[in-house]
């Protein structure tokens, strides 16, 4: 018989489960409390029952365990200087979309080899979050693999969509099944309609396939997501960031009777793709939060260790503390911006 099935697929690699992987890198119960405790406090934050704003903020991507952990240490200390403005939350990325071809994170090549030992990418991104959270600090992250929770969602606070997945079904029946709060990015184009209806989508019930924790294929059957929200990130128009977009925002979300506040992105196409500008995007906000702005829960910052970006290479010939993809601010100006935020908040 000819051959009709699997024609471009070199082989099949077993994947350790989910239930095997949280064997061998348990959650402890200080790391539950936080995670349940700042989860609640995303929500209350969004909801504006809490008046504090929220900064997601750390490397574009994780790559390096020494330097992810030392700008946790250094975000900590920040924490408490701020906590009574701010709720800080470290951006804890694992999987980068890509364009075109690129290195699509530390879950698919976490040697930098071009090995995509994925197995390994899911034991350093659980042991990661699992150190930033004895820590005490929450974590934020994407998932773009939709099996990809299943791994790791009991250790993350917030979670985004991205510009290139927010319009897709799969994206959102997954968001309306997650425990934490989803941000939702508008669209490349900068089209805000689209992660609004991801919002409400996600709100919703849903069916759909995956697979549980010992791997199995199911079902899940969700109850819907009520803490879905708007994350405008700029767009191939410019930015998106000021006064104007944000109260054409408010419109489209009250008439869609979404409840949530919005978060801005300072990085992205709001910067014009350049992180020098991520201040001008926060002193902007921080202004329409000083003017009486209610609407904007918090910001994103991208940022690391020390300022811009490198090339992709192997471990050894990589500089300490600099972002493998987008480029980051460094930590001195991460300090200033976020202690500027609360001056406001």
């Amino acid at each position: 018989m000819e051959q009709t099935e699997n024609l471009n697929i070199l082989r099949f690699k077993p994947l350790i489960t989910p239930e095997e992987l949280k064997g061998e890198l348990p959650e402890i119960d200080g790391v539950a409390q936080l995670v349940a405790s700042s989860r609640m406090n995303i929500q209350k934050i969004l909801t504006n029952s809490d008046k504090r704003r929220m900064v997601v903020t750390g490397p574009c991507s994780l790559h390096d365990r020494e330097a992810t952990l030392e700008y946790a240490g250094k975000l900590r200390e920040l924490r408490d200087e701020v906590s009574d403005k701010i709720l800080i939350i470290m951006r804890a990325y694992f999987e980068k979309p890509r364009t075109a071809l690129g290195w699509k994170g530390m879950l698919y090549d976490p040697c930098l080899d071009n090995s995509y030992n994925i197995e390994e990418g899911f034991r350093r991104a659980r042991g990661l979050l699992l150190s930033i959270g004895e820590m005490g600090l929450p974590t934020a992250t994407e998932f773009l693999d939709p099996i990809v929770p299943q791994y790791m969602a009991d250790l993350v606070s917030w979670v985004a969509i991205g510009a290139r997945t927010t319009e897709s079904q799969i994206h959102r029946q997954m968001a309306s099944g997650l425990s934490m709060p989803v941000g939702f990015k508008n669209s490349m184009d900068g089209n805000l309609t689209a992660a609004i209806d991801a919002v409400k989508a996600a709100s919703s019930p849903h069916s759909f396939m995956g697979i549980d924790g010992n791997g199995k294929v199911i079902i899940a059957e969700t109850r819907g997501n009520k803490y879905g929200h708007l994350v405008m990130r700029g767009g191939s128009g410019g930015p998106n960031y000021s006064s104007e977009y944000v109260a054409f925002a408010e419109v489209l979300l009250c008439k869609a009777n979404v409840p949530t506040g919005i978060l801005i992105d300072c990085s992205h196409a709001n910067s014009n793709k350049d992180h020098k500008h991520q201040r001008e995007v926060l002193f902007d906000v921080a202004e329409q939060i000083r003017e009486g702005n209610r609407l904007i829960a918090g910001v994103m910052l991208e940022s690391f260790l020390r300022e811009g970006n490198q090339p992709f290479g192997t471990p050894e010939n990589l500089e300490y503390g600099i972002s493998l993809t987008d480029k980051c601010i460094g930590w001195e100006e991460t300090e200033e911006l976020i202690r500027h935020f609360a001056s406001v908040s």
